[in-house]
């Protein structure tokens, strides 16, 4: 794997590093690390989904699992109601990240207190009311319901692709004249816009807000302030875990994603920096590299170059997922990566031959190179894993390029 990080950019996040560990005793740190470095496979999160009958409620799960309505394991979809009890979804790649499908309001004849106890209220950390029309009373009751028991809510207004569509349609306006179907666009969604403000005013909703989607793809209208909205709302280690579980859906998705990641690197190396202060002949690094490996391959998961990934992204843009593949060029599948691939980095490592990164580490955290096998440790875990990251981004970018092309036509 080739050098992805340079000299000056770990200077840069070795800085940093040292930073933190200015703040607090080492011990503290070490021990809260610990506790946050394997947030994927502790943290649990669950998204509940509600609304009206036929709203596109199981329409919007799949969009936020990055799945088509038909794909193989998609909530169903269809004109009638097709969920009468919740249903659950995982990611199969973050399985303790859940989003629940929830019956439609209407179809049960219970008031908003006697649904959310139906559904079992307490097992979700938010709510998303979704509607593909006017909101309604029942909506608002059960917002004010999930208000008084303490928990977020965010109302969705879906489908407006359709409402801009039919509005373009109506005006006979050719797809081909771009200004004037951006202009028509503003318009719709400035219409829908104000028309569901106006709507939950009337029904007593003091200061709504109102997020505007499309169903078919998340990256338009108001999805992204959605999700920076959601994220924002959370604790830190929840807001870490929506941004690393969550598919990639917008541009700014990648960004976010790498922000998360190299928080929790230097956490993984502190972590592995106190297991090197045991003094026991190779326990140190025998355990960084278990520590290394499950953590490249949450990289692999998180920016989607798993093969379970791929195959979900290649079935929604419509493309053969080896034509995604072929534009991977350092990440490998999780299966492979393996002790002895990582092993096969460090012995190819220039940069590291020389240890150049221990005596960085070592010149920066003198703390750690003073204690038995920290600063050799921190430095295996923290170099290895910000290098792989780096190659990481940069094949995310390319598939996503490369699933953005248009399709060729035989």
């Amino acid at each position: 794997m080739d050098p992805a990080i340079t000299i000056e950019s770990l200077k840069k996040d070795l800085a940093e590093v040292k930073a933190a560990l200015e703040q607090k005793k080492l011990e503290d740190v070490s021990a809260e690390a610990q506790q946050q470095s394997n947030l994927l496979k502790n943290i649990r999160l669950a998204i509940a989904i509600t609304g009206s009958s036929g709203a596109g409620k199981s329409s919007f799960v799949n969009a936020l699992r990055g799945m088509k309505d038909r794909a193989e394991g998609a909530a169903k979809t269809g004109v009638k109601e097709t969920t009468m009890v919740p249903q659950e979804y995982s990611y199969p790649t973050f399985p303790n990240f859940k989003i629940w499908d929830l019956p439609g309001i209407g179809t049960v004849k219970f008031s908003a207190k006697e649904y959310l106890t139906k559904v079992n209220f307490s097992n979700y950390d938010f709510f998303i009311i979704v509607s593909s029309g006017r909101f309604t009373e029942d909506d608002t009751n059960l917002a004010l319901e999930i208000q008084k028991n303490k928990k977020k809510f965010y109302y969705v207004r879906s489908k407006v692709d359709v409402d801009i569509d039919n509005d373009r349609r109506s005006k006979g306006i050719d797809l081909e004249d771009t200004h004037e179907v951006m202009q028509s666009e503003k318009e719709t969604l400035d219409t829908v816009r104000k028309d569901s403000y106006d709507n939950l005013k009337a029904l007593g909703v003091s200061s709504p807000r109102v997020f505007l989607i499309s169903r078919w793809d998340l990256s338009k209208y108001d999805f992204p302030l959605l999700q920076e909205t959601f994220e924002k709302e959370q604790d830190e280690l929840k807001r870490d875990v929506l941004i690393m579980c969550l598919p990639i859906l917008t541009k700014d998705s990648i960004k976010k994603k790498k922000a998360a990641m190299e928080s929790l690197i230097w956490k993984k190396a502190i972590a592995s920096c106190a297991v090197g202060l045991i003094p026991l002949p190779l326990l140190s690094f025998g355990f960084d590299i278990s520590i290394v490996v499950s953590t490249m391959r949450d990289i692999g998961k998180v920016f989607g170059l798993d093969d379970y990934s791929l195959n979900i992204l290649a079935n929604r843009v419509g493309k053969p997922v080896e034509e995604l593949k072929s534009v991977i060029e350092h990440t490998p599948s999780t299966d492979k990566i393996t002790a002895e691939f990582v092993m096969d980095i460090l012995k190819s490592s220039a940069m590291w031959g020389t240890i150049t990164v221990v005596e960085m580490v070592l010149d920066f955290i003198p703390l750690l190179g003073s204690l038995y096998g920290g600063g050799s440790s921190f430095a295996t875990t923290f170099y290895l894993l910000k290098n792989f990251l780096e190659n990481a981004v940069k094949d995310a970018e390319k598939v996503q390029a490369k699933a953005a092309e248009p399709k060729r036509h035989k």
